[in-house]
Order: C-alpha cells, then sequence, then structure tokens
C-alpha cells in the first residue's frame, strides 16, 4: 500500500484502488472524482437554455432543473466550510437564490466549486470536521457528529449525483439530451459495464 492509502494489496484474494494519478497530484481522490462530478453538470448545464432550467416538472413533483442544481450546490458549500473549520449544516440552504434560475450563474458557482475541490490534499481530507444535523422538524432539534472532510466531500458528490439522476429526467421529459453516465452513480455505471 503506498502512502495515500491506496495501491497493490498484498493479501491473496483482496483488491484495493490503485492510484492512477500522477506521482506528485496534490489533490485528494475523493476531492478531485466530487470536482468532475460538478464540472460534469456545469458542462451539461454549458447546452441548456433558461427556458429548460426553470420549467417546472411534471415527472419530479414540480421541481426544477435550477432547484436540483442549486440543491446540490448548497450540499457542496456546506462541506467547503469544513475547510474554512466550521460545522458542516447540509440542512442550511439557500433557497430562492439567481442560481435557481439564472443558468449562467449556476455554471460560475459550479466552475468556482471545482477549483476549490482541487486544492483539497490528501491529508487535508483526512482533517476532522463536525456536521450538524437536524432530527426532529417541530422543535428544530440537532445533532452534532464527527466526520472527517474527504467523507463529506464524498457524501456531497454522491448526493449531487442522485440530484443529478433527477435532472436528467426532468431534462428527457422536455426532450433535452443528456449525456452518456450523467446522473449514474460510479458503482452503477461499473456494474453495467462489467456484467
Amino acid at each position: 500500500m503506498n502512502p495515500h492509502g491506496v495501491g497493490p494489496s498484498h493479501s491473496p484474494g483482496v483488491v484495493e484502488a490503485v492510484d492512477t494519478a500522477p506521482p506528485m497530484t496534490a489533490t485528494c481522490l475523493t476531492a478531485a472524482a466530487a470536482a468532475a462530478a460538478v464540472e460534469q453538470c456545469e458542462a451539461f448545464l454549458a447546452g441548456l437554455g433558461t427556458d429548460a432550467y426553470i420549467t417546472t416538472s411534471a415527472v419530479m413533483h414540480g421541481g426544477t432543473i435550477g432547484q436540483h442544481v442549486r440543491h446540490a450546490i448548497d450540499h457542496y458549500d456546506a462541506a467547503i466550510a469544513g475547510l474554512r473549520g466550521e460545522s458542516i449544516d447540509y440542512d442550511r440552504r439557500e433557497r430562492g437564490t439567481d442560481i435557481e434560475t439564472d443558468v449562467g450563474s449556476a455554471r460560475v458557482r459550479l466552475r468556482e466549486i471545482a477549483q476549490v475541490l482541487r486544492t483539497v490534499t490528501p491529508s487535508r481530507s483526512k482533517s476532522p470536521v463536525r456536521v450538524r444535523v437536524m432530527i426532529e422538524s417541530a422543535s428544530g432539534l440537532e445533532a452534532e457528529h464527527e466526520s472527517t472532510l474527504g467523507r463529506e466531500l464524498a457524501f456531497a458528490a454522491h448526493h449531487a449525483v442522485h440530484h443529478h439522476a433527477m435532472i436528467a429526467a426532468i431534462a428527457k421529459a422536455m426532450g433535452v439530451a443528456v449525456p452518456t453516465g450523467f446522473g449514474k452513480a460510479p458503482a452503477t455505471i461499473h456494474h453495467e459495464e462489467n456484467r
């Protein structure tokens, strides 16, 4: 196993991830994967007009592509707060912003997020963070848990892929072409390619 915690296994029958990044990469693999998901969304939005971005969906309970993009961005922003030493709070969301209605604003914010994610080093991804979650709606009761920055970046990326799937369903219902693999989890793509 190499110093980054990935590499060939010395145990028979055990297969571990192999780090295929250049040897001097400064970006943590999890953060790089999260950045790639962000960039995939930004590239999809590059070909999307305003009407498609803000049209209320008939197939996804009245949501819009813009609302799903904003929600995914909120989760990335929450995880990135951990880089600043702040508690990560996925329940703090910025509803009704320009990101929901202006595809250009969303694309700018997605590019900014990808840029930040690409600065996360392997050692920084192991940094402890605090995650706050609301556990009861009536009282607003919250709990706080320990985690790591890398784990929370993985969660934000996984959560975004889930919303990308909803975005893909909305887009397809409007007749908008969706890139192959958009809205599919890496595990799903891996399974489909290795049947």
